[in-house]
């Protein structure tokens, strides 16, 4: 008999029907950092950040959060990796590029996290800005140039989080 004409069972698998939702981000703490940006509920899931970095941000967003985490122009623009001038010459309400965006969600998910460690927004933005062992002398705030940098700081949130010091 050919391979044709040999009845196969069909391979499927039954499920009671489910949905899957993804979880809002908890607090309202990242959207503070973030305001002015526009997000579709009181909660922002993972999916709105997602859109909110595909699409980019308003000059005007950036300028606001770095405020409210009390980053001066330079220290933003080193991290976002743009000179301070190009980024004076942004207008108000244009949209910055993506990758700017992206490096602008990390930091308010970083600040937003750091508030939860340290139950205090003015507590974490200290600790940003006092050297550390851990880091070899260097200010956290210093090692967001990079991604690497940025999951060092995080790394080094959940251990003081949990009680774990070096």
């Amino acid at each position: 008999m050919s391979y044709k004409g040999k009845k196969h069972p069909v391979s499927q698998l039954n499920e009671p029907m489910a949905v899957y939702l993804t979880a809002p981000n908890e607090g309202s703490s990242f959207m503070s950092i973030l305001s002015g940006a526009r997000f579709s509920s009181k909660t922002a899931s993972d999916w709105d950040i997602l859109k909110l970095t595909r699409e980019g941000l308003p000059k005007r967003v950036l300028m606001l959060m770095a405020k409210q985490i009390s980053l001066t122009l330079q220290e933003l623009s080193d991290i976002m990796h743009i000179s301070d001038r190009t980024l004076q010459r942004y207008d108000d309400d244009a949209i910055v590029k993506t990758e700017y965006a992206e490096k602008a969600i990390d930091l308010a998910r970083l600040y937003t996290r750091g508030e939860e460690v340290f139950d205090s927004i003015d507590k974490f933005k200290k600790w940003m800005r006092t050297p550390s062992v851990i880091f070899k002398g260097e200010t956290p705030l210093s090692l967001l140039d990079t991604s690497v940098g940025f999951d060092m700081v995080f790394d080094e949130l959940g251990r003081i989080e949990h009680g774990i010091f070096a």
